[in-house]
Formats: C-alpha cells, sequence, structure tokens
C-alpha cells in the first residue's frame, strides 16, 4: 500500500485477523471493482467471493496449495494471467514447468548484503543447541526453536526455560486463537521475547532481521521444502545466521529422510531452491499430472516415456511437427559401450544410450559426442564404436532401412529399394554385393580389415548420398 500511496491504486487484505465487518467491506470492493489489488490467503478461493475484471493472479509460496485450491484459481475467469512465485516447487509444478506445459524464469540473484546461512544436520546435541541460543543472545539476537508438536509444545518450551533461564520464550502455534497469536508474533517482533518455540507456522510470510538462530528438533520430519522455507527465515539481514536441524539419536532414519538431510545439508549456497527443488522430485517423484497427487513415482510407465508422451502432447499442441520414434533393430558384431571409468554414473550411461538410440541424423550424433568431449574427456574406443553405431541408426533412419543382421563377413540390410543408377554404383562399389528386388533386401560383404559399422556408414553414404535420398 505504502508504494502504491501516489497512485489511484486501492490496496486491501483478506486474512482471518480481520474482523467480519472488515472482511465483508474488502469484499463487497472486490465485487463492485472498488478495490483494485488484494493480498489474502485462502479465503480469497471461497464461494462467497467474488471479482468485477480479475486480470492477473499472483500466487505466492505456491507449495502451500494443493491441487483443489489450484483449480480453484482457475475457475475463477478462463483468461486470467497467472504468475505462480515459489522458493521450492511442488514436484508436481516443477515437472510440468520442465517439460513445457508450464513457463519457468529463474530469479538466482541474492540480495546484496545477504550471506549463505551455516548449516549444521546431525544428532540432537542438548549442549550445541543450548549453546546456539546463549551465542545468539550475546549478540543481542533472536532464535526460532521449531517443535512441531502442538501436544507438547508447552513442554519443549518449559525444558528450555530450564536450560537457559536468561532467555525470555514465547510459543505460537496455528491452533492459537487470532488475537493471542498476533499478540505473541507482534511482541516477539518488538524484542519482548530471545525466543519463540513454534510450530512450521512460520515456514513462510515472516520477515524478521533481528532472528539469525534456527533450531529444528526433528527435522527428519519435515519435507525438502519445509526445511528450506524454515531455513530462510534466518539470515534475512547482512549478519551471520545459524541453522541446526536435528533428528534423534535413538531413532534410525529412513532412507528418504536421509536423502533429504543430505541434500538441505550440501545445498547452502545462496539461490539454492531450484537445486532442491530438483532433488525433492528425484526423490518424491512428479506425481500425477491430471490427478491430485503432487508427488510420487510413476508406476506404468518408465520415467523417459512418460516425459516423452508428455513432451509429444505439448508439442502437439503448439503445433510442432511430431517425430516418429525410430523402430530400427541393429545387430552390431562390436565392443560399442560407455566405460565405466568414462562415465561413472549409471544413470548418465543409461541416458546416454536413450539419446543414442534416439538419433535421426548425424548431426545429433556429432553434438553428443561433442558433449561428451566437454563433460568427460577424450572419448575411448569403446565410446567412439558406440558413436559409429549411433551413425549408422541415423543412415538407417535417413534411408527407411528397420531391419539390419550384420555378422563379422556380411550385413543383410532391408527394406532397401534401388534406383537404376543406385543399381549399377552398387555394382562398381562391391562386387559381391547382391540386391534382392522382391525381398526388398541388400546382402552385402563386409572387407576382413573393416569395422562392420563404420563400413556400412560409408558405405551407405556413398551408395545413395544424403542429396539423393531427399
Amino acid at each position: 500500500a505504502d508504494r502504491f500511496a501516489g497512485y489511484p491504486v486501492r490496496v486491501e487484505v483478506l486474512s482471518r485477523f480481520l474482523t467480519n465487518a472488515e472482511a465483508n467491506k474488502v469484499i463487497k470492493g472486490l465485487e463492485s471493482g472498488e478495490v483494485d489489488c488484494v493480498i489474502g490467503t485462502h479465503r480469497l478461493l471461497s464461494n462467497g467471493i467474488k471479482f468485477k475484471n480479475l486480470g492477473l493472479l499472483i500466487v505466492d509460496e505456491e507449495q502451500r496449495f494443493g491441487v483443489q485450491h489450484k483449480e480453484a484459481m482457475k475457475l475463477l475467469k478462463n483468461d486470467v494471467d497467472v504468475l505462480t512465485l515459489t522458493a521450492t516447487p511442488i514436484p508436481r509444478t516443477l515437472e510440468m514447468s520442465l517439460v513445457g506445459i508450464r513457463d519457468l524464469s529463474l530469479l538466482q540473484t541474492p540480495p546484496a548484503d545477504r550471506q549463505p546461512i551455516l548449516t549444521f544436520v546431525g544428532e540432537y546435541d542438548e549442549r550445541v543447541a543450548v549453546e546456539s541460543i546463549r551465542r545468539e543472545l550475546l549478540r543481542e539476537g533472536q532464535v526460532f526453536w521449531v517443535h512441531n508438536r502442538v501436544q507438547s509444545i508447552e513442554e519443549c518450551a518449559s525444558r528450555l526455560r530450564e536450560l537457559v533461564p536468561e532467555a525470555r520464550i514465547a510459543i505460537a502455534h496455528g491452533q492459537m486463537d487470532e488475537g493471542t497469536l498476533e499478540q505473541v508474533v507482534v511482541d516477539f517482533w518488538e524484542g519482548e521475547f530471545d525466543v519463540l518455540v513454534c510450530t512450521t507456522i512460520i515456514e513462510s510470510g515472516i520477515d524478521m532481521p533481528t532472528v539469525n538462530t534456527l533450531v529444528v528438533e526433528r527435522a527428519d520430519l519435515l519435507g525438502l521444502g519445509q526445511m528450506h522455507q524454515l531455513r530462510g527465515r534466518v539470515g534475512r539481514s547482512g549478519q551471520r545466521a545459524y541453522a541446526y536441524l536435528f533428528h534423534p539419536r535413538d531413532k534410525i532414519l529412513t532412507e528418504e529422510a536421509y536423502e533429504r538431510l543430505r541434500t538441505i545439508g550440501e545445498s547452502t549456497e545462496l539461490g539454492s531452491g531450484f537445486k532442491i527443488a530438483m532433488r525433492d522430485l528425484e526423490i518424491r517423484g512428479a506425481g500425477n499430472l491430471l490427478g491430485e497427487s503432487q508427488s510420487g513415482h510413476i508406476a506404468a510407465v518408465g520415467y523417459d516415456l512418460y516425459c516423452q508422451m508428455v513432451t509429444e502432447a505439448v508439442g502437439e499442441m503448439k503445433g510442432e511437427p511430431i517425430r516418429e520414434p525410430s523402430d530400427i533393430r541393429i545387430d552390431v558384431p562390436t565392443d560399442a559401450y560407455l566405460p565405466k571409468d568414462y562415465v561413472a554414473k549409471e544413470e548418465l550411461r543409461l541416458e546416454a544410450y536413450r539419446r543414442l538410440a534416439l538419433v535421426t541424423s548425424a548431426e545429433e550424433v556429432t553434438d553428443i559426442r561433442n558433449e561428451w568431449v566437454d563433460r568427460y574427456g577424450p572419448v575411448p574406443k569403446p565410446a567412439e564404436a558406440l558413436l559409429t553405431v549411433g551413425l549408422l541408426r541415423a543412415e538407417c533412419h535417413r534411408l527407411g532401412l528397420n531391419d539390419l543382421n550384420i555378422t563379422t563377413s556380411q550385413a543383410r540390410l532391408g527394406p532397401l529399394d534401388l534406383k537404376v543408377s543406385e543399381t549399377a554404383r552398387l555394382k562398381r562399389l562391391s562386387r559381391g554385393a547382391l540386391h534382392k528386388e522382391a525381398a526388398r533386401q541388400l546382402i552385402l560383404p563386409i572387407p576382413r580389415d573393416k569395422e562392420p559399422a563404420a563400413f556400412l556408414v560409408e558405405f551407405l553414404r556413398e551408395l545413395i548420398p544424403p542429396q539423393s535420398a531427399e
């Protein structure tokens, strides 16, 4: 409202902290058009609210909304422009951006004076936790202590009062009445308390520059996005901030919990939200594109096939030409593979094999080779042989061949129709070659001193040059 003070723009707020009379006044203003901009919570999606001429919908903290809320937003108006903002997008939303259903922009420049938050991830250590509070008090700062269980939050606060008697401690959680909760937050903001024992209610919408230490008791129960959002509540000034993410000593972490904690501990640099969201997508899966599940792995089809299907569907809706997948069977007697000492990670090797299996032109093979050289260094002999097989696949796609049976001494290729000039060229290139017109098959002897795949690539280019095949 302060920024628009000099403009004829009326800005209002709609949340549970308003009285009924105040809320009704805002709602009537929206319906009449007197209110130009409204900032609100989920209340804006309720049935009783109508907009005179809604043109722009900005969704901040997108991860706080479920699919039903997002569908309700779409029903507000068909031609409304939507801008979604989040530091940690839900896997389903991120996936929709990556496959082209939504546009994606990244804001990677942090504020000029912001420092990375020093993050400690480990087993709960009472001594370390208490020292972190006292260290913050010494520099006249404040602390968020996250205890995400309302039933035992009073007990937690009492324990802290015994451990750190000099600290002024308050409690905040979502089950408190609006007036009490608002007063506690305001008092904490004004410095009446040193430590706020709270639930994940502080995850978003809190900007307190004097709070520069965060302690989370059961970080193993939180999602990656939650931990990143909570960590973002501290360090919002030029001071160094600290985050302590604890898990119980006497409990074994699940594999997913371990991966989440490892990721948050490794991703401490500024602007790491996208990296964390990508890792969250890997851990939890992309969910259901058409259903209500916003995370989860695909069981019926492979992930690559799913991405390919979605990309093709998006391309079709955009009017882009659809490239039909090639069904080419190639059996070449050669050592063609990616050595483990060249590409160490199995998932990267599988991705490379998948890309080579989909090539349709020599240019694509060249691009893949250049990428390998750039990422992994000089290409070893087995990998060069694999690229040659990729070139052979591209030649088969160019000529319409889909069945190749190759030995060290002979190759059978089909289906292949030759023009009169190409038949004459065949006899000149190889005296032992035989073209069976009825079977549309070419039988070709392979010289003993030639590598089969490389020989066939060169032979097919000479027999039917690229320009004549077009």
